[in-house]
């Protein structure tokens, strides 16, 4: 007979932290480099930086981490690329919230350089955020490959891929019902 007694409740802080953080010192989330495997690899869509994780975002990165897992299993060579979204605009309308709630400023009260570092530091601040949250999750991702849609070499990507999209004419202007926004004088999405 045993004298082990199961608890009335799971408590996920006394072994799910630890778990990870040992998954993630011994590696097993990064690639194996073994050009002898197949490779497998997805790009996290980046979540915004404009606030915190919703069902949404953890139902998505649920599935990426299922297909990842699998496929490491099945002996893949496997990268699971995470990554967060400066979402410029959604961004820029929670720093001139915080800035007015915080601060009582506008815009309009501060230089382009104040704006940006204020902007910096929101993105600093909820992209971790959002990186903690995910690796709540589990998410079995190579957290030192980790990118930023801001990141030079992403943007320089970006500019070259639109370039050559353009130059095969599958990116043109057109006539489309947009939403504009007469106060940022852009178009905007649904959600902004």
């Amino acid at each position: 007979m045993s004298n082990h007694k199961l608890m009335d409740k799971y408590n996920p802080k006394e072994f799910e932290e630890k778990l990870y953080e040992g998954w993630e010192k011994k590696g097993y989330f990064k690639p194996s480099m073994d050009k002898t495997k197949e490779s497998y690899c997805i790009m996290m869509p980046p979540p915004n930086v404009t606030g915190k994780l919703h069902m949404g975002h953890a139902l998505d990165d649920s599935i990426q981490d299922i297909l990842i897992r699998y496929k490491r299993m099945c002996g893949y060579n496997t990268l699971w690329l995470p990554g967060t979204d400066h979402a410029a605009i959604s961004t820029e309308v929670k720093v001139v919230e915080k800035m007015q709630k915080e601060e009582g400023l506008t815009k309009a009260d501060i230089t382009r350089e104040q704006f940006l570092e204020r902007a910096w530091a929101w993105t600093k601040e909820y992209g971790g955020t959002i990186q903690q949250q995910q690796r709540k999750l589990g998410c079995s991702c190579d957290w030192e490959k980790e990118r930023f849609t801001m990141d030079e070499g992403l943007s320089n990507a970006v500019k070259e891929v639109f370039i050559k999209l353009y130059n095969d004419e599958l990116i043109y202007k057109g006539k489309r019902m947009i939403n504009w926004c007469p106060t940022c004088k852009t178009s905007i999405s649904d959600a902004e």
